[in-house]
């Protein structure tokens, strides 16, 4: 579609990743489009014209539909959707043909005076009364983190996985003899949205070892590759 340097048609999830992982201080642009979707057209125009005005900006086309893991990775449901990112941390999403709030996003994110902090609970919305604070959330995630040696957050259950890359995962650790605990971030919405602030990973499914982050299933991937899985993951959980 361009020949920019900055845009990117991703034709797998392995190609999403090394386009993603090249540079983890780097704001990206994530279209999920359909072209059977007419708004996708206008607004691939707006995406495409965002990427020739920001050459700093990684832009990254996914067709949706030929792309279902990445696009369940990050729980879209219906197109355009688009996601910003620093790395691998979320900063915004906008669902929807609204060109101007995702022209300003960009704008603001890469403006050269400011500094965009990643979201944190300091600046989320108060609690109502009747529900947790944003500490007492906090507490409960430490506490869920540490409920196993190794805690896999995903949607489903192990034995009844709602997702592709939650499947893989627990195939995974299946395969390596790990014993681990469990959660279906699907029946807590209150656990799903504050597991992505609190380990700055926008995806699920997410592992756990010893109560500190691990990663996705693209890095337990990398891991296995490079060895430090049995290490990492099956050496600590023993």
């Amino acid at each position: 579609m361009s020949a920019l340097q900055n845009f990117h048609v991703v034709s797998s999830p392995v190609h999403f990743q090394e386009l993603l992982s090249q540079d983890l201080s780097r704001i990206s642009l994530i279209n999920f489009w359909a072209p059977w979707a007419a708004p996708c057209a206008q607004m691939n125009e707006v995406v495409l014209e965002l990427s020739r005005k920001y050459p700093e900006l990684l832009v990254l086309q996914v067709e949706a539909e030929e792309q279902p893991d990445i696009a369940e990775s990050f729980e879209v449901e219906a197109v355009p959707s688009f996601i910003i990112l620093r790395g691998h941390t979320l900063l915004g999403r906008i669902s929807g043909a609204d060109a101007s709030s995702l022209t300003s996003s960009i704008a603001a994110h890469l403006r050269p005076v400011s500094f965009v902090q990643a979201k944190s609970y300091s600046n989320a919305q108060p609690a109502p009364a009747d529900t947790e604070t944003p500490a007492q959330l906090e507490e409960r995630l430490r506490g869920l983190m540490n409920r196993e040696r190794v805690m896999l957050f995903m949607k489903g259950s192990p034995d009844a996985p709602r997702c592709g890359f939650s499947r893989k995962t627990v195939g995974i650790l299946r395969d390596h003899g790990v014993q681990f605990g469990s959660f279906d971030i699907l029946s807590d919405e209150s656990v799903r949205q504050g597991l992505k602030v609190i380990n700055n990973w926008p995806t699920f499914p997410q592992l756990i070892v010893n109560g500190e982050f691990v990663g996705g299933l693209d890095i337990i991937q990398e891991m296995i590759e490079n060895g430090e899985f049995d290490e990492v993951v099956v050496g600590k959980a023993q």
